[in-house]
């Protein structure tokens, strides 16, 4: 079971804080619109751990039918009071086959044990149809360990991710590193990848 519940139980306590720090954006970062471009109109994306809806509201203001889950129901229900048709669920719940245009999973799946992630990006792929795209965040680093506020993050490297990837039928389009302070307030690197179906 990929879930920890003592990360959720922070994300239902902290639902507010993390609104405040991350709920609103001026519009849509960088990442989103190139994942954005690599969309057929109207086209179907799933946002797999959607916290508060952030990115969901921009993908539904640039017309795309957004399909949005998130393990905290504090979180979904902040999504659904922004216009986002988010609902409950976790990354063991992805059985969708050939379903979406893109899969969006913009530091979410950083909360999964490391011997899951194979598994998850294998789910990720079924789910997507022949090309569809897919925007992964992490943190780099090694290991696995708690922040300050008690949620577990799995750290990986840039070549271990992008080896991940390619095993799970991605080819890599793009990626960025990038330093962000996270709710827990250290300064640490993270990395975003844009990758698709290899069977373009």
């Amino acid at each position: 079971m990929s879930v920890d519940p003592r990360t959720i139980a922070v994300y239902r306590s902290h639902a507010a804080d993390y609104v405040s720090r991350f709920g609103d954006e001026d519009g849509p970062s960088e990442s989103l619109q190139r994942f954005a471009a690599c969309l057929p109109a109207g086209g179907q994306v799933l946002d797999l751990g959607c916290g508060p809806g952030t990115s969901a509201v921009h993908f539904l203001a640039l017309g795309f039918d957004v399909d949005a889950i998130d393990a905290t129901q504090e979180m979904v229900d902040i999504a659904v009071q922004r216009g986002v048709p988010a609902r409950l669920g976790t990354f063991d719940d992805l059985d969708a086959v050939a379903l979406y245009d893109g899969v969006w999973a913009n530091f979410s799946l950083l909360h999964a044990p490391r011997a899951d992630l194979p598994g998850h990006l294998a789910a990720i792929a079924r789910a997507l149809k022949p090309a569809g795209a897919f925007h992964i965040g992490m943190k780099l680093g090694d290991g696995a360990a708690r922040d300050r506020l008690d949620r577990l993050y799995t750290y990986v490297t840039r070549d271990e991710l992008a080896g991940l990837l390619a095993k799970a039928g991605f080819e890599l389009l793009s990626e960025k590193t990038f330093e962000e302070a996270g709710l827990a307030g250290p300064v640490e690197p993270g990395i975003v990848m844009l990758a698709r179906r290899a069977d373009a």
